[in-house]
């Protein structure tokens, strides 16, 4: 059974063309991949099939009483709700079935034999659908989905407004999963999600026996919950039957045969051309160099894709800082209440830590204060001299600016070329460059930021979950940039494949937390 159709898709920013002319199909019981790099439309055709975002043209056809979950990067939370409040929203529906079973029982003290047997009759389908449900079980099951994702730690009561970033994340991912919609849709779902949490969720898609499309750069959950793919590139979708590893060897497999293929047919084009050229002239060749340009002008010419643009990071080191570039004494982290019990450390010119820990215990509160940008509960923090910093956030807000413009407001004194070269070199093209800020996806978005950074001479470098948006390319990049550093790097990150042969210290938060977890 066909759940969505997709047909003669378009959609572009401008003079960026996006998807053109793009085809896609999901069936009852697929775990569809969505894959691509950084800008070649993933989100966008998310917001375009859940409705958020009108197509330049195309057909989107749901099959009828379908319902969808959709997860996008961006969700936000109603404040003054607590989290049990939000996550029993889940269930609105059913609530207001009880309700309705309420007034139908109010409605029996007074009515005829006939209206008696049509009520029982509606109450015994409402109670039916209560049943199938589990709307008797809701309570334990929150908490069963709450404890997989880490949310129960945090506690039911509390108010989303006192959460962080990563643990709203959480709490509508929570939601989405508990509507039990015949459809999900999912936008990066592990972004701010823990080891043991991503683990859950794996289990959890894998065994799920409705259908869900889903965007995500972390490969191995990727490889390990979907079984179609569907690859953008050069604004087309392409659909591969199987996991991500049957696509990747049937993607390789059909490159290889197109550029095959395609230096075939410019051998034959430049042996035609040559013909006509030498021939066109001459009166007695001259039919034949006309019969050779029809054939020429006949031809389907086979394109290749041009190569996307690598990023090459680098980070500029600064003059030597000090020896001790921070000091933490009797250090307790928290906004109003403690997070941490009294720490005691020091961070050392060139070393490179990795912070490590379930969301909300403080790990984006650790960085924040080490950079005087917050107050701690108690004790003090000591910088070292001639300490210079680039920070990485884990999210900043979009803007209606270019990308240039968003750039260059930091930087006023490089000229055009040098602006855009600054930013090509994250692997950013003219069309992104000359994008608003607010239309770039998120790892494009990233890619900006840290192309300031790396316009700046720094020695330590502070990163919170620098690759929550970037492609598997731009990652290694970043790695890679990441080690050749000459200087301090102070790095939160959920992903140990990312940061375990880069760090040389791990730090736990949860071993300093006051919280239960």
């Amino acid at each position: 059974m066909s759940i969505l159709n997709v047909s003669n898709l378009s959609h572009g920013f401008g003079a960026r063309v996006i998807l053109e002319d793009a085809s896609f199909r999901l069936l009852q019981g697929e775990h569809v991949g969505v894959v691509g790099v950084n800008g070649a439309g993933k989100s966008t055709f998310m917001n375009i099939i859940t409705g958020k975002l009108m197509p330049d043209s195309g057909v989107i056809e749901w099959a009828s009483k379908i319902t969808k979950g959709y997860l996008d990067q961006y969700s936000t939370l109603e404040k003054g709700k607590s989290i049990r409040d939000v996550l029993k929203s889940a269930f609105a529906h059913m609530f207001e079935l009880e309700k309705e079973t309420m007034t139908l029982y109010e409605k029996m003290g007074d009515c005829t034999p006939e209206e008696m047997d049509q009520i029982l009759e509606e109450v015994g389908e409402i109670q039916s659908v209560l049943e199938n449900g589990d709307f008797y079980n809701l309570d334990s099951k929150i908490e069963e989905y709450a404890a997989g994702l880490g949310i129960l730690e945090i506690g039911l009561d509390k108010d989303v407004a006192e959460l962080s970033g990563g643990q709203r994340a959480k709490i509508l991912l929570a939601k989405v999963l508990l509507e039990n919609h015949d459809v999900l849709i999912l936008d990066e779902p592990t972004n701010f999600l823990d080891e043991d949490h991503i683990t859950w969720l794996t289990n959890f898609l894998q065994n799920y026996e409705n259908s869900f499309i889903l965007v995500s750069h972390d490969l191995p959950f990727m490889k390990a919950v979907t079984n179609v793919i569907y690859h953008i590139e050069k604004s087309e979708l392409t659909r591969y039957t199987g996991g991500y590893d049957q696509f990747m060897a049937m993607y390789d497999l059909k490159k290889k045969q197109t550029e095959a293929a395609f230096k075939k047919q410019q051998k034959e084009i430049e042996v035609l051309e040559k013909f006509v050229a030498k021939n066109k002239a001459r009166a007695s060749t001259s039919n034949m160099a006309k019969s050779r340009q029809k054939k020429l002008d006949k031809i389907d010419v086979i394109e290749i894709s041009r190569v996307k643009p690598k990023p090459i990071f680098r980070f500029n080191t600064s003059r030597t800082p000090s020896r001790e570039i921070v000091e933490g004494r009797d250090l307790v982290l928290g906004y109003t209440e403690p997070l941490t019990s009294p720490l005691n450390f020091s961070i050392e010119r060139n070393q490179k830590i990795a912070i490590k820990g379930v969301n909300g215990l403080g790990k984006s509160t650790l960085l924040n204060t080490i950079l005087g940008k917050i107050n701690p509960i108690s004790g003090e923090v000591e910088q070292g001299q001639f300490v210079e910093v680039g920070y990485f956030k884990q999210e900043e807000a979009s803007g209606d600016k270019t990308a240039l413009d968003e750039f260059w407001d930091e930087f006023p004194g490089f000229t055009n070329g040098e602006a855009r070269a600054a930013l090509a070199r994250c692997g950013l093209t003219n069309d992104h460059i000359t994008s608003k800020m607010k239309v770039l996806s998120g790892g494009e978005h990233s890619k900006v930021r840290l192309a300031k950074i790396m316009n700046t001479k720094i020695n330590v470098l502070v990163l919170d979950e620098p690759t929550n948006h970037l492609d598997i390319i731009a990652k290694e990049e970043l790695k890679k940039a990441i080690k050749d550093f000459v200087g301090t790097v102070i790095m939160v990150s959920h992903e140990p494949e990312f940061y375990m042969d880069i760090a040389t210290d791990v730090w736990d938060v949860e071993k300093w937390s006051t919280k239960v977890v």
